[in-house]
């Protein structure tokens, strides 16, 4: 909880200093504290913080876009390959 607190607090601080690696464990952390999408957990934190989905791309990495692909052709968004 308390590293949950500690991401967050990073994030809303200021987006502009938020990585790739701070954007995927906070996006880890709060999926499994939550038990939401990683989707859903992308968009709730974007909301959250005042981050624009689009600018979100530049924050998702390669793991993190692997378990995104993994969740979309499992709810059929993406052809199975």
């Amino acid at each position: 909880m308390m590293i949950l607190a500690s991401l967050k607090s990073l994030a809303s601080r200021d987006a502009k200093f938020l990585t790739k690696a701070k954007f995927s464990k906070l996006v880890e952390v709060t999926s499994v504290q939550t038990k939401m999408s990683y989707m859903d957990t992308i968009i709730h934190l974007c909301e959250k913080n005042n981050i624009d989905l689009e600018d979100a791309r530049k924050f998702i990495s390669p793991t993190l876009k692997g378990k995104l692909e993994a969740e979309a052709m499992t709810l059929n968004f993406l052809p199975k390959s």
